[in-house]
């Protein structure tokens, strides 16, 4: 997912305030938290991009829903609700996560296979690769896309592994059409 300029800004400002104040770890699980609930529900994602429902509504219902919140992340929302950019909150949310996790040396992994596979079989495929540096803690994302057929695509950092099937039939379609 591309992070937009106003999402790495928002996270950044809201990254500088937790170091002043301590609360960054707390603030991290909160807006770990915003990420996967704002993921999980289409309805929510459509309210907060709805130019029909006014901030002041908008910003009930979030205090609602993350009644549970800490002080900082509760008016760090009403910013973000206030200044117009509700639509924008899951992305920077998991801007601060990635801030959070790029200060403390946490690797991102995305692994995209057709199906789901089994935490040994994610283990041996992040075994056999450098691209991983097993010193450092890291993160691994699990995609499933069926449209790869078979195989994998590992992607840490701006490095990938292409191992899917569907890649490996593209490649051959082309070497057929060039003899």
């Amino acid at each position: 997912m591309l992070t937009s300029k106003v999402a790495k800004r928002y996270a950044q400002g809201l990254l500088n305030f937790t170091k002043e104040t301590g609360d960054t770890m707390s603030v991290f699980a909160e807006m770990k938290d915003i990420v996967k609930t704002v993921d999980k529900s289409r309805e929510l994602q459509n309210f907060f991009a709805s130019p029909i429902v006014d901030s002041k509504k908008k910003g009930e219902i979030a205090k609602e829903i993350f009644k549970g919140f800490s002080p900082v992340a509760q008016n760090f929302l009403q910013l973000i609700i206030k200044q117009g950019r509700e639509a924008e909150l899951q992305n920077v949310a998991q801007a601060f996560v990635d801030k959070v996790e790029d200060m403390n040396g946490v690797q991102r992994i995305t692994l995209t296979s057709a199906t789901e596979l089994s935490p040994e079989n994610i283990s041996q495929i992040l075994a056999s690769t450098n691209l991983v540096n097993h010193n450092n803690k890291f993160d691994v994302r699990a995609v499933i896309d069926p449209e790869i057929v078979g195989g994998y695509i590992l992607r840490v950092g701006d490095q990938q592994i292409d191992t899917s099937v569907r890649t490996k039939l593209s490649r051959l379609k082309k070497e057929f059409q060039l003899n």
